[in-house]
């Protein structure tokens, strides 16, 4: 069913649907962005050999694959914190 121009239903005042206005989706970015990042740097920690005592150290498989899941991480944060400019 389409949605007739101009109709509201389902949506907030002033807010345009598939935006980052949802606060749980939000709330769920950054949460799996902090874990992401934290993760990551654990696992390029490991395959760096500064963190010793799995068989992940010093195999540099882990740090590339740590550096990669941090990236993705901090991608996440950035797109959970960045502030909507409103609307017109």
């Amino acid at each position: 069913m389409e949605r007739m121009p101009g109709s509201t239903r389902g949506t907030t005042p002033g807010r345009s649907v598939g935006t980052m206005t949802n606060r749980a989706t939000r709330t769920a970015l950054i949460v799996i962005g902090v874990v992401a990042l934290l993760i990551g740097l654990l696992f390029a920690g490991q395959g760096a050999n500064l963190i010793p005592g799995s068989s992940m150290t010093g195999d540099r498989t882990w740090l590339y694959i740590g550096a990669a899941l941090a990236v993705v991480g901090v991608v996440l944060l950035v797109l959970a914190l960045r502030r909507r400019r409103p609307g017109p």
